[in-house]
């Protein structure tokens, strides 16, 4: 039965939870930093995260510097092509590829996809630095994020405790991914303004980022299967 909690939880203070008898996560308000950083694998869920966030920022501020140029209508345009481009893939590819895939390859493939794809995007944009380049990359990082990436992304938190994933979850979907929002501005920020890199340079150091997103997507999904089996030989 659900019941209310007459003591708060915060500052470290303990609680009894939400829910009454064994279904009860209990602790402390701090425990989910605690499980995070003795953890290795949700270290690197985190890293992944803060990787998603730093290549998302890197093509979304370039991408920006480019059309800030162009006309506004056209530029309009372009935004608006692009997001409805975004959401018919993620749709389709949903529907009819998602499960398909992570079915048929596993979660390291699904996991280490998009990010491998975005090396070749970035070398090509290195050497091709034009709009219709850095768009299609726009495209395919955000089809992919949502339609393959994320889903992949959320199946790792299933291979630990129900304690650890209620508790680490909330603090790597909110206060790192934003976190990492931020700083990804200020890195890209010292990158563009602070050290006047083009965007040929930035978008090799992309292709670099992208390439340690790929291993450590991969690495995450072969620590998952060996979580999910050592859970079913229990």
């Amino acid at each position: 039965m659900i019941q209310f909690v007459s003591e708060g939880n915060f500052g470290g203070r303990r609680s009894e939870g939400f829910l009454s008898g064994k279904n009860s996560i209990g602790g402390a308000s701090l425990d989910g930093f605690r499980f995070l950083f003795k953890d290795r694998y949700l270290i690197g869920i985190a890293l992944f995260i803060f990787l998603t966030t730093l290549l998302s920022s890197l093509i979304y501020f370039e991408l920006k510097n480019i059309l800030s140029n162009v006309d506004p209508n056209i530029r309009t345009q372009i935004w608006a092509g692009m997001d409805l481009a975004v959401n018919t893939l993620s749709i389709g590819i949903g529907l009819f590829a998602t499960g398909r895939l992570t079915k048929q390859f596993g979660v390291s493939f699904s996991l280490s996809l998009i990010p491998f794809l975005l090396i070749f995007g970035f070398l090509i944009l290195a050497m091709m630095p034009t709009v219709a380049v850095i768009i299609s990359l726009q495209i395919v990082r955000r089809a992919g994020q949502y339609s393959i990436t994320r889903p992949a992304r959320e199946m790792l938190f299933t291979a630990v405790r129900r304690n650890v994933r209620f508790k680490s979850k909330p603090i790597v979907d909110v206060v790192l991914y934003r976190g990492g929002d931020v700083i990804s501005a200020w890195i890209i920020t010292a990158l563009t303004q602070g050290l006047n890199l083009g965007l040929v340079t930035v978008a090799s150091i992309g292709g670099g980022v992208a390439a340690i997103w790929t291993g450590i997507g991969f690495v995450l999904g072969q620590k998952f299967l060996q979580l999910e089996k050592f859970q079913k030989n229990k």
